[in-house]
């Protein structure tokens, strides 16, 4: 499975990005898509991912600001991220989980300055 992400950038705090990833490759079975952050000097970690059915789950600092969403005829998934937050600032990653393996995009970066 190979991710292409796209949509990072440059945005005051306050405004809004829109990430994009397209998976391509071995792509039935795909079960979990979704995002994850890295800001410097910390942890990935999960912002939101969501199911083959559509069920999703996000983290608490970004739950009503964020929204996910996928097309499964496309295999793509998106991220709508508003109301940016310079603590948003991180390199994102595309995720999909196959089969039990998860398989991660080269990342991207969103920068929020204040």
């Amino acid at each position: 499975v190979q991710l292409q992400a796209s949509g990072g950038g440059l945005v005051q705090a306050g405004g809004s990005l829109r990430l994009s990833c397209a998976a391509s490759g071995s792509i039935s079975s795909i079960d979990i898509m979704g995002w994850y952050r890295q800001a410097p000097g910390k942890q990935r970690e999960l912002v939101a991912v969501i199911s083959k059915g559509g069920s999703t789950n996000y983290a608490d600092s970004v739950k009503g600001r964020f929204t996910i969403s996928r097309d499964n005829a496309k295999n793509t998934v998106n991220l709508q991220m508003n109301s940016l937050k310079p603590e948003d600032t991180a390199v994102y990653y595309c995720n999909v989980r196959r089969l039990l393996t998860n398989y991660w995009g080269r990342g991207t970066q969103v920068t929020v300055s204040s």
